[in-house]
């Protein structure tokens, strides 16, 4: 059915594991498994539950009457009431006894925590793969010479790989962030209205004990090793707020990465791999433009803004609780994993298959080199004997002469201008023997090589993914 509006995350970018994970399927069920283990942790510690109903709430965990639930929630304007009643409906012998002591966060708050924490998870895949993949790249590249820039103005050289090597140290910057996050979540765990676990006080006539073991049995359940220390009825939306920001900082990587290789392709000298049968442009048939890189640029800006809505919503909170995070966290959160998610899928994808046109680099080199090697011929002046003020002053009017020239469309010859000068006491032979690009980069094959050595356990843990449709 096309009748209704349909995220561009589900129909277009975002991966088939990552929606799943935030369907409706995946949610509601997990309610469900939380009610199911509420119940059998109050039972093991001596609330008067059966077998008979922890058997039957197993049994419908996953047959969930949708159309029961939206009856209900019409009538009760209650989203996690109409699912108790239907589950209620689905295990009868249960009904009675499912959502004890609990409130509504039970389930909605610890359920997102689950689903995050797959979804990070996941994440950390496939920001794995990404590093693998530019990783590759960097190695093959360590040691090509091409046109450093500041400014966007031609600079000293570096190397292809150096350069890659800079992407790959904010994405491993990202991953650090990542990983921090991933291993401090916390479950809410059953907590009560305001966080007191007053309800459970009472059910469990005062031992406080008996409420510290349910909450961990629950979370060991759902693979948290602990629960938040203190609490109001919700987990404090400082953690959304904290996971936002770890998306938002691979989006920023990602943008960046992707930005360089727009400017590159622009130029020629590192192009986005291009399908036999694709089509740059409806109207320009010999346009092959930068898919990849546009469309993260693109959800990083969509990302990079989302997160804002982590910091508004924990900054927002009244005392123990107020509802206006649910329906901006029903978006921005899920809504950010996807972005992620799809993100992570193109850099992957675009990293796997940039194309170095390695002619292009050394005419772009060759054409500024005589510019940047005018430092060494200085040097090299005044080892013979020349002044270094003057030397300096020689270049600075030569230079200027060259660009004009270029700037008018001619091709001047600046190392013939210079070796006219007796100051230099070199001829233009000479001149010429110090323009290997190899002499002009630096360190830049060596510290790439040394970062590649430093983080190439990680790049192997990354996953080599299958090319996607664009």
């Amino acid at each position: 059915m096309k009748d209704r509006y349909e995220s561009p995350f589900t129909a277009r970018y975002s991966s088939e594991e990552m929606t799943k994970l935030f369907s409706a399927d995946t949610r509601y069920v997990t309610w469900r498994k939380l009610w199911l283990a509420l119940a059998k942790a109050e039972k093991a510690l001596g609330l008067p539950i059966t077998d008979q109903q922890i058997a039957e709430m197993a049994s419908h965990l996953t047959d969930i009457d949708y159309e029961v639930v939206a009856a209900r929630e019409k009538e009760t304007k209650h989203d996690v009431m109409a699912h108790v009643y239907a589950f209620g409906k689905a295990a009868p012998s249960a009904a009675g006894i499912m959502h004890l002591g609990a409130t509504s966060c039970y389930v909605t708050d610890n359920a997102d925590l689950v689903i995050y924490k797959e979804a990070l998870t996941l994440i950390r895949k496939e920001l794995l793969s990404a590093i693998k993949a530019l990783w590759a790249f960097a190695e093959k590249y360590t040691a090509l010479p091409t046109l450093g820039y500041t400014h966007y103005q031609p600079a000293q050289l570096v190397s292809v790989g150096k350069r890659a090597c800079l992407w790959l140290q904010d994405f491993m910057a990202d991953l650090d962030d990542l990983e921090h996050v991933l291993n401090g979540m916390y479950f809410l765990g059953c907590r009560g209205t305001t966080g007191t676990e007053a309800s459970f006080m009472e059910l469990f006539e005062g031992n406080e004990e008996k409420i510290d073991q349910m909450n961990r049995m629950i979370a060991e359940t759902f693979g948290f090793e602990t629960c938040v220390d203190v609490c109001g009825q919700t987990y404090p939306r400082k953690a959304d707020s904290r996971i936002l920001k770890v998306l938002s900082g691979i989006a920023e990587s990602a943008a960046k990465f992707a930005t360089d290789m727009r400017l590159l392709q622009h130029d020629g000298e590192v192009m986005e791999g291009f399908g036999e049968k694709q089509v740059g442009s409806s109207a320009m048939a010999y346009k092959s433009n930068p898919m990849h890189a546009e469309r993260i640029c693109s959800l990083a800006r969509y990302l990079t803004t989302d997160a804002m809505n982590g910091a508004f919503t924990a900054s927002s909170q009244w005392f123990e609780r107020t509802l206006d995070d649910s329906a901006n966290r029903r978006i921005s959160m899920c809504e950010g994993f996807l972005a992620a998610d799809a993100i992570l899928l193109l850099v992957t994808d675009l990293a796997a298959g940039l194309v170095v046109n390695e002619k292009v680099i050394e005419k772009r080199v060759k054409a500024y080199l005589p510019f940047i090697a005018t430092e060494n011929l200085l040097m090299e002046g005044v080892k013979r004997g020349g002044n270094r003020q003057e030397l300096h002053e020689i270049i600075r009017q030569a230079s200027v002469r060259a660009k004009k020239a270029i700037a008018q469309g001619e091709t001047p010859d600046l190392l013939a201008d210079l070796a006219e000068s007796r100051a230099f006491g070199m001829s233009k032979e000479e001149m010429e023997d110090v323009l290997d690009p190899a002499l002009y980069t630096g360190r830049s094959a060596r510290q790439a090589e040394i970062y590649l050595s430093k983080i190439k356990a990680v790049a192997d843990e990354g996953d080599t993914l299958a090319p996607i449709e664009i």
